[in-house]
Formats: C-alpha cells, structure tokens, sequence
C-alpha cells in the first residue's frame, strides 16, 4: 500500500511539471512576435505542431490516470503509456543533441524549456523504470505506438510546404533537402523504435508476477470473476 501511495505521488508530481512548463510556454509563445504567425492565438495554436509538447501532453494525460487511480489495463492506455514514453525520451535526446544549443532563454522561456526537455523526461522515465505498471506492453502496443510520431511527421511536411513553417530545423527541406530530411527521419524512427522494442522487453522480462500494480484502476472483467467466485451474483 505504502509503495502504491508513492508511486500515485510520483506520478502526480510528473503531471504537475508537465502542467507547469505548458502554463509558463503558453504566455512565453504568446508574447513572442515576428515569424509565421502574427497573431498570439495562432503563436499558441502552433504549439501543437511541436513534437516536444505532444509527446509532454501524452506524459501529463497518461501520468495523471495513473495519479487518480483511473488508468486500468486496456491496449488503448499500454499504446498511451508507450507512446508518450518512447517520445519524451526522444524528445530529451534530439534536445541535447540537435536543439539545445540553437536558443539562449531567459525567464519563463528557460524555466519551461527545463520543465518540457529536461525534468519532465528524467521523471517519466524514472517513474516508469520505478513503478511502472508493468505487464502492460506488447509488440502489439509497439506497432500502434509508431502512429503517433508518423501522423506527425506527415502533418509536418504537408502542412510545411503549404505555410511554410516547419517545427525544427532537421524536418526542414529548405535547409536540410528532402533528402536530409529523409536521413535525419529515418535516424529517429531507428531511435523510437528500438527504444519501444526496449521497453516492450523490459516490460515483458520484469512484468511476469501473478499480483498487478494495485495502483490500476480494477479491470471489470477482473472485477466479475471476483464475484461470481465469491458467490454473491
């Protein structure tokens, strides 16, 4: 009981610095003029398009479930908890390799660049490595992982060559040509998926116990057997 208060707190407290660097990125990208677009609903709006804040909204939505004690055992959470794992890791590693040097950030620009790129990854993979759950990955869940960072990859070019506004530098063919942009994809779909491929097999190597994470939200079908072996329907 004492681990599962510690491991619903955890969670809690990477939901909240998700929370915390999207409510301080919000005004930060708001206030700042010049560029594509000109007005601040489109500044913020254009958030969307950033990998970095999708795949930290996927953290702060799946770490929140699991925080309430609502997360249950379905595919469609796995998929969640895998996805937004797999891509808050790449996101700190693109960062450090690729982008942290491109900007210097002062204020609340710098507070939520730490929060989205450096303590949010460092907790959700801490907090996933710690507590969990476990027994929830597949190479089913892998395959439907791969949905989230190629809908935004086609999105991004597509609506790239329409506007001419492209997130970062690597998926830009103005600057790198479709073929650098090809390369620079190709590296970090090799990097998502051995990344799911290692989870799904730590999870599967670590997850094998007879007694579930009792921090998960009952699954009904669990829940009927009890009772009918109890002899109360």
């Amino acid at each position: 009981m004492q681990a599962s208060k510690i491991a619903r707190a955890w969670f809690g407290a990477t939901a909240l610095v998700v929370i915390a660097g999207l409510a301080a990125q919000i005004p930060v990208s708001a206030g700042t003029e010049g560029g594509t677009f000109h007005t601040p609903v489109g500044r913020v709006a254009n958030l969307l398009a950033f990998f970095t804040i999708d795949s930290n909204i996927l953290v702060g939505v799946g770490s929140l479930l699991l925080a309430l004690g609502v997360a249950g055992r379905s595919t469609l959470f796995g998929v969640l908890r895998l996805t937004g794992l797999v891509g808050i890791i790449v996101t700190g590693v693109v960062f450090q390799v690729a982008l942290a040097d491109l900007y210097e950030l002062h204020g609340w620009a710098q507070f939520a660049d730490t929060m989205l790129h450096k303590v949010s990854p460092l907790m959700c993979v801490a907090g996933w490595l710690l507590f969990g759950p476990r027994g929830q990955l597949s190479w089913r869940v892998l395959w439907w992982s791969l949905l989230y960072p190629l809908i935004w990859l086609a999105v991004t070019l597509v609506r790239g060559a329409i506007i001419g506004f492209y997130p970062y530098p690597f998926v830009d063919p103005g600057i790198n040509s479709y073929g650098g942009v090809a390369f620079n994809c190709v590296l970090i779909g090799v990097l998502f998926i051995g990344l799911a491929a290692a989870a799904v097999g730590f999870d599967r190597t670590f997850g094998r116990r007879d007694e579930p994470d009792d921090y998960l939200a009952p699954d009904p079908a669990e829940s009927v057997e009890r009772i009918r072996d109890a002899g109360t329907y």
